[in-house]
């Protein structure tokens, strides 16, 4: 009867243990990633599709940025630099999808975790502490878009992909010159 009992008690536990880690959300960046290799395997887009994607997650999390600027920072100029965030870089994703539609490139539909977790580590700060924090991080992170764009403007092999990213790099640069000017000010 002990047995019997244990032996259900385990069962329980095992079922109870696997519903939970069914419950984990992937991370929807990996999901594009895969869905793109299975269908562009075979073709010279999946560097490509790749940069695409990155792209993609790196834009939903400036507009992110942006909107949370809109609410937890204190300087008018970081909150502006937050606006004109959301407002290029939604322009950008839209534009992305379109293309990406094109070239049958799936694109991530939410935040990756480690771009959602940079998020929830500035969704923590307000005021001066989050001004200081987020316009660092714009700083760093403009810095890594423009040498991936640059990049994939050299390196891209589809012609539309290419010119996408070199279109952008302008934008990107001239982000990066008002996200150092707004952190001098902000140290």
């Amino acid at each position: 009867m002990k047995k019997i009992k244990l032996s259900i008690m385990l069962i329980a536990a095992v079922m109870s243990f696997a519903a939970c880690n069914s419950q984990k959300t992937e991370d929807t960046t990996e999901v594009a990633e895969e869905q793109n290799e299975a269908k562009l395997d075979t073709t010279d887009l999946e560097d490509d599709a790749e940069f695409a994607v990155a792209a993609a997650d790196g834009g939903m999390m400036e507009v992110q940025l942006g909107e949370l600027a809109q609410k937890n920072a204190a300087s008018a100029e970081v909150k502006k630099f937050g606006e004109t965030m959301m407002t290029d870089h939604s322009k950008a994703s839209e534009e992305l999808k379109t293309l990406a539609a094109q070239k049958n490139i799936t694109l991530p539909a939410m935040l990756s975790n480690e771009k959602q977790k940079k998020y929830d580590d500035l969704a923590k700060k307000k005021g001066a502490e989050f001004d200081k924090a987020y316009m660092s991080f714009m700083v760093d992170d403009h810095k890594e878009d423009i040498s991936e764009f640059e990049e994939a403007a050299k390196e891209a092999k589809d012609p539309d992909v290419k010119a996408w990213a070199q279109g952008k790099v302008p934008t990107l640069k001239h982000h990066l010159e008002m996200a150092e000017a707004l952190h001098k000010k902000t140290k």
